[in-house]
């Protein structure tokens, strides 16, 4: 057997086997392959939806967009670590409001989300007013808390949180440190406030009120209070998990029912169907032999593709559907390309082998010049785009990309492992085209 026939089965192979990878739990029910579903996103699913102000008063006008940056990384990094996929986190600004926009999909709870969210911890240190210098130490009374002003040292220069247990007491403490900018400001704080308390608030209420002895320019702040272990332990994983850098409070919530998206899900699946089915159609009676094979080529992207979608995954949403599709389509003109190019070259008089080589090479250009066009607006679309528009370009890139591999390499290996005698009948009609004979 040639080796170009056994690269052809191969290549069967491969597409056997991603058409069970994606078809196995339908038609063999449970199986080692559903550890990898589609993910849908919240469109298709349905979830949460949460809207929420910041407030960034205590801020500088210039530390305002790096300060909403850094909370929407910490809301995404926080809610990934509860098994959240693919949240959708932005940042809208509305007049002088800056908000931040939270979607979960399949979180068909608002409270549950919001309860998540609201987890993470706002982390700040406070210094007595002026005019109340020399208050002693300890836990103030609520009427005393406006006493403590805020500073700019807050949760965002938090490099890191450490459980600790006291010597003495055996009382657990958390212990942090901070990156470099923190470590310069608690200098500062602690230099300028020598013998006066520094308070500890999370989520505005004081939990440790240190009076500071000296200065301490190491970065380190201890937080001791009435922990239980499994406060302290908890409290850890909260920091470490990212302290908000400015506070946030919830303005709107609703839930996104999952049956508007089953039934634009539904609709997307079946017209990707009927399209790929007209599209075999086609192939098959106008270009006959060429064209089944260029069908099972199309047939071994598409499984590849909805594996690699499966195996990153890919959250897949109304428009990241029609990226596929759109994606399909180029895939399928690839290979009207390279039959076009074929049949010139049979009009010229070549034989079958020839002209399936050198409409290859002729059509490899157009392919290589559209695809790569069409890459440079995924990757521009991607960069600037919202999460809706990143999902249509992340797809479609995807599609793109294993299409040309689809069309240059497979439908040539299938082509070539069929060919037929210049001087069989068959071969004429099934490598003709069209209505002619």
């Amino acid at each position: 057997m040639s080796k170009v026939r056994i690269l052809a089965l191969l290549f069967l192979g491969l597409g056997i086997f991603a058409g069970y990878f994606n078809l196995a739990h339908f038609l063999f029910g449970k199986n080692i392959f559903n550890n990898f579903p589609f993910q849908l996103g919240l469109d298709l699913k349905g979830g949460a939806h949460l809207v929420y102000q910041a407030d960034t008063s205590a801020l500088k006008s210039g530390e305002i967009n790096e300060a909403m940056a850094s909370l929407r990384d910490v809301i995404e990094r926080r809610i990934n670590i509860f098994g959240i996929s693919e949240p959708v986190v932005q940042i809208e600004k509305n007049g002088d409001d800056n908000r931040l926009i939270v979607e979960l999909a399949g979180v068909q709870d608002a409270n549950q989300a919001k309860e998540l969210i609201g987890l993470t911890p706002f982390l700040e240190f406070r210094v007595q007013k002026a005019e109340t210098l020399g208050v002693d130490g300890g836990t103030p009374s609520v009427d005393e808390i406006p006493n403590f002003i805020p500073t700019e040292l807050t949760g965002r220069y938090l490099k890191k949180a450490v459980l600790d247990f006291d010597q003495t007491t055996f009382e657990p403490t958390v212990l942090l440190e901070f990156n470099d900018q923190g470590r310069e400001l608690f200098a500062n704080l602690t230099k300028e406030n020598i013998g006066q308390p520094l308070a500890i608030f999370l989520d505005g209420q004081p939990i440790s009120i240190p009076v500071v002895r000296e200065e301490i320019s190491s970065g380190r702040a201890q937080i001791t209070g009435k922990f239980t272990p499994k406060e302290a332990k908890v409290l850890v994983g909260r920091l470490n998990s990212g302290a908000l850098p400015v506070p946030i409070q919830i303005i709107a919530q609703e839930t996104v029912g999952a049956s508007l998206g089953s039934e634009a899900l539904a609709r997307g699946v079946r017209a990707g169907i009927f399209g790929i089915l007209a599209v075999i159609f086609f192939l098959i009676f106008w270009y006959r032999l060429p064209g089944f094979l260029g069908v099972l080529a199309l047939g071994i992207y598409i499984g590849l593709v909805l594996m690699i979608f499966r195996l990153l995954p890919v959250t897949l949403t109304a428009a990241g559907i029609a990226g596929f599709i759109l994606s399909v389509g180029m895939a399928v003109d690839a290979n009207i390309l390279i039959f076009e190019r074929f049949k010139e070259e049979r009009r010229l008089g070549k034989n079958i082998e020839t002209s399936i080589k050198e409409g290859f090479i002729r059509a490899w250009s157009s392919i290589r010049d559209s695809n790569v066009s069409s890459l440079i607006t995924c990757i521009i679309l991607y960069w600037f785009g919202t999460s809706v528009v990143r999902g249509f370009a992340l797809t479609l890139a995807i599609g793109i990309l294993l299409s040309m591999f689809s069309a240059i390499t497979v439908t040539r290996i299938f082509l070539l492992a069929f060919r037929l005698k210049e001087t069989n009948k068959l071969a004429r009609f099934v490598f003709g085209s069209g209505l002619k004979y």
